[in-house]
């Protein structure tokens, strides 16, 4: 075999696979079982997205950072729902154990972790659950390419496409919490009812007309 130039190992750009090579049947196996382990992941990190983000978007009104987050959260929406079928069609199962444990850490971070932290920390969180959800599929997009299952390697990047400007605009909107420290220093608990002051809203608020 032709040495890579430099002489450090076999130059692999010259290898032709067989196209008649008869298919190895326990790599099949494996790529099976990652992209079943991967599907699942990507239910309960698709169910989380829609949760946290609508979640985190209430308590922060009409500010900037909300809008972002509301705009993940509808298109995790449409995602969760024509996810079942995109699986189905590949051959995989599309039970509903993945999103049953987005459900519920989802109530767990809800009730009890959010709560001990600051908003801008929570917010920081989401984001972190945003990019771990790129991550995700960005693998299950490689194992599919790898085991020829064109049609759910085409919907992960047709996803990737959309999804990442969007994750995008939510790191964006960190800038607002450093123009807004009394509501990124605040309980997550309380924080809605300090966004709603005047000075924090996005929105133009015309003076009341008087009275005639």
């Amino acid at each position: 075999m032709p040495r890579e130039p430099g002489g450090h190992g076999p130059d692999l750009r010259h290898v032709v696979r067989d196209p008649g090579a008869r298919p190895d049947p326990e790599l099949a196996r494996r790529h099976q079982k990652l992209l079943r382990l991967l599907v699942r992941e990507l239910f309960q990190s698709e169910k989380s997205a829609e949760l946290h983000c609508a979640r985190e978007a209430y308590r922060l009104g009409d500010s900037v950072p909300a809008t972002a987050l509301r705009a993940v959260a509808l298109h995790a929406i449409r995602v969760n729902r024509e996810l079942p079928g995109i699986v189905r069609a590949s051959g995989l199962p599309a039970g509903t154990g993945g999103s049953l444990i987005g459900r519920l850490f989802s109530a767990v971070r809800d009730r009890f972790a959010d709560r001990l932290v600051d908003e801008e920390r929570s917010y920081r969180g989401t984001l972190l659950g945003l990019r771990h959800d790129v991550d995700v599929v960005r693998m299950v997009q490689h194992v599919a390419d790898a085991c020829g299952k064109v049609e759910l390697a085409g919907w992960c990047t047709h996803w990737l496409d959309e999804r990442e400007p969007l994750v995008a605009e939510v790191e964006r909107a960190l800038t607002w919490f450093a123009q807004h420290p009394a509501v990124a220093i605040e309980s997550t608990r309380h924080v809605r009812d300090v966004v709603r002051r005047p000075e924090h809203s996005t929105v133009e608020r015309r003076p009341r007309p008087a009275a005639t």
